[in-house]
């Protein structure tokens, strides 16, 4: 049996939750290895709406195990109010989840030391969701982090957390001139909830290699995007963690000549949450056009995505330095009636042509799109599920995508529900199964 990894190929939001929803009831184990409750992955399920922050996609689907990975940094808080809401609405969430007891955990000192940082940065702020993601991951660099099963062992968690929490407020107070929260009770609540947790906790790694190695299909979550990878992504507008395949062996301890499949994610047009260079980014009358017809608004934040038209450079980019095996194209409906689309090609910067994805994109003042002009369409797309029954226009703008991105496209999806999918005209079958 194949694993399999699904990964964002633009700034986050392509829609990787539902394609998860959809693979994930051929899988056996599901697991996320990367980022925190800053992702929001949205599923629609007949007339219900899930949107899951730190579970992994698979956790509505009967007999599939949930692992949140070492790589993922966990709000102990967050993750059972989570796990309650779903509870709730009837979804058996402790059969189903696992956490890796490596995973570090996000404090409130966490969450306020990241507001604080964000204030200070001024104009040079990254936006990020102020959820605690950087800081916790920089103590976790920095070898002060605590992890999940260090508070389950009294004396060592009271010993660290002690000292993290001296350390905080000494930078609160002093670097930042503010005072810090109280405490007081985060040794008791903090103990209190991962004894809550302490069935789900596993060594993710050995789990993971042991399914693999018994035939079964994997199947890993990718969650923001390409572009905002720790080292591949627009630095220093990323997030803090390895989005790409190249996360999944650190984030998970699964072995990376294990991977079988990457599987890329895409809108057919640009988005992007928060601060950083968008260079297909359209404003005005267009801009706001795009994001009602496509409801582009955070579902972690609810933050308005800023929208642009394709960008091939960055789709090529994701595509090889992940090597992409095939596409799932998302949102193609929402460009139906928008009149003639762009997509760009490649950037210009003075007199130099760039159609790989550069370093300093962003940075240039003068950096200058080149674009093809492609018809669109008007007809509303959304009860179609062939290929061939797209408008001619509508199967041209796929097929240059393709182009473009070097990669076919094997699923366009043309709507949220989990039937409103079918096949790419160069899609096929088996690559999507185990």
């Amino acid at each position: 049996m194949p694993s399999n990894a699904v990964i964002g190929l633009q700034w986050g939001d392509e829609g990787k939750g539902k394609v998860i929803d959809t693979l994930a009831h051929e899988a056996h184990v599901v697991a996320r290895y990367a980022g925190g409750n800053n992702a929001g992955h949205t599923v629609i399920v007949g007339d219900e709406k899930y949107v899951l922050h730190l579970i992994p996609g698979g956790i509505l689907h009967e007999g599939i195990c949930n692992l949140i990975g070492r790589g993922l940094v966990v709000d102990l808080g967050a993750l059972i109010e989570e796990m309650d809401g779903l509870i709730a609405r009837g979804v058996p969430v402790e059969e189903r989840l696992r956490l890796d007891g490596r995973a570090h955990v996000i404090f409130p000192y966490h969450r306020h030391v990241d507001g604080l940082v964000e204030k200070w940065r001024g104009e040079g702020r990254i936006g990020t969701t102020g959820r605690g993601i950087g800081p916790a991951y920089a103590d976790k660099v920095a070898r002060t982090g605590i992890r999940v099963a260090d508070i389950l062992q009294p004396k060592i968690f009271q010993t660290r957390l002690k000292a993290a929490m001296a350390e905080k407020a000494a930078l609160i107070e002093k670097v930042y001139g503010e005072e810090p929260q109280n405490w007081s009770t985060l040794y008791e609540e903090s103990v209190q909830m991962a004894e809550r947790l302490r069935p789900l906790i596993v060594d993710g790694g050995a789990m993971l290699r042991e399914a693999y190695a018994k035939g079964e299909y994997v199947l890993f979550e990718g969650a923001q995007g390409a572009l905002l990878d720790l080292d591949g992504g627009t630095y220093p507008y990323v997030t803090s963690s390895w989005t790409g395949v190249a996360g999944i062996a650190g984030g998970t301890g699964f072995p990376p000549n294990h991977l079988d499949r990457a599987m890329g994610v895409t809108k057919a047009y640009t988005t992007r949450v928060g601060e950083g260079p968008f260079p297909s980014e359209l404003f005005e009358e267009v801009g706001e056009r795009l994001r009602k017809a496509g409801n582009e608004y955070g579902a972690t934040t609810g933050r308005p995505r800023r929208c642009g038209w394709f960008d091939g450079v960055v789709a090529r980019y994701a595509c090889q330095t992940n090597g992409i095996d095939g596409v799932f194209l998302t949102n193609l409906d929402v460009l139906s009636g928008f009149g003639n689309l762009q997509v760009v090609t490649a950037y210009r910067e003075k007199e130099e042509v760039f159609r790989d994805y550069p370093s300093q994109v962003g940075l240039g003042k003068d950096l200058e799109m080149e674009t093809t002009e492609l018809p669109g369409w008007t007809e509303d797309i959304t009860a179609v599920r062939n290929f061939s029954d797209l408008p001619k226009a509508c199967q041209d703008y796929v097929r240059f995508l393709e182009k473009e991105m070097g990669a076919r496209i094997e699923r366009i999806s043309v709507g949220p529900g989990r039937d409103q999918i079918f096949m790419g005209e160069s899609g096929q079958e088996d690559l999507w199964q185990r």
